[in-house]
């Protein structure tokens, strides 16, 4: 994979720092960055095959942090279940035991002191965006606002509707299946809603400029639809 661009030069990162979420009857590993003048915090739900330590995601929380955004980046997974499902597969499409992590995750980001009062949006990737959708769906209170970058709301279908969070959904030009599968997501969405094609970009996003699109989309959606702050 080519490696995102450097945010370093464009952007203000916060400081990160590794934290223990607490999500329901687990434990999972996180990393939870916050400006000084947070007005919401971003929960990070990646795909398959990817992590907290995203390259991709990591970039886009960079952005984030300059539209003065906290971010939580979990894995959904504990080590031990990541072992198991790198040999099975099957825990990757477990989409309502993804849902119920991202919800577990959002409650803890209530408890904490440094987050409790923030507004929450969701992040979704690939499948992660379909989690996103599952758990926006099942408790309206959880996010503000979610955000899919190739995602798979396939995997939410009956959810759509239940929907109430104004949702934004991001795909690559050149990712035809996915334009598709997002397309029939968007008529089943009740919520505010929109649908943005980066032209000429692959699923991964890969090509040069395609992950900043995706960036500065998320980052005016979630400025617009989480609140001032505390």
């Amino acid at each position: 994979m080519r490696n995102p661009p450097h945010a370093g030069a464009t952007t203000r990162d916060a400081a990160s720092r590794a934290v223990k979420v607490s999500a329901g009857e687990v434990v999972l590993e996180g990393s939870l960055a916050l400006p000084g003048e947070a007005r919401g915090v971003v929960l990070f739900a990646h795909g398959s095959g990817s992590s907290r330590l995203s390259p991709r995601n990591r970039y886009v929380a960079q952005v984030l942090h300059d539209g003065d955004l906290g971010t939580l980046l979990i894995d959904l997974l504990t080590s031990e279940e990541e072992e198991r499902d790198e040999r099975t597969g099957e825990l990757r499409f477990d989409i309502p035991l993804l849902a119920k992590r991202l919800v577990g995750a959002t409650g803890w980001l209530g408890r904490e002191a440094a987050t409790r009062g923030l507004p929450v949006g969701y992040f979704g990737a690939s499948t992660g965006g379909g989690a996103a959708l599952v758990a926006a769906a099942e408790f309206p209170e959880a996010a503000r606002a979610v955000v899919s970058r190739g995602g798979r709301p396939d995997l939410a279908r009956a959810a759509l509707p239940l929907v109430e969070a104004p949702t934004l959904l991001i795909v690559g030009g050149l990712d035809t299946a996915v334009i598709r599968m997002n397309r029939e997501a968007l008529a089943q969405l009740r919520c505010e809603k929109r649908l943005e094609i980066v032209p000429g970009a692959t699923h991964l996003f890969e090509e040069p400029g395609a992950l900043e699109a995706v960036a500065r989309l998320a980052c005016e959606w979630f400025r617009r639809h989480l609140g001032p702050g505390r």
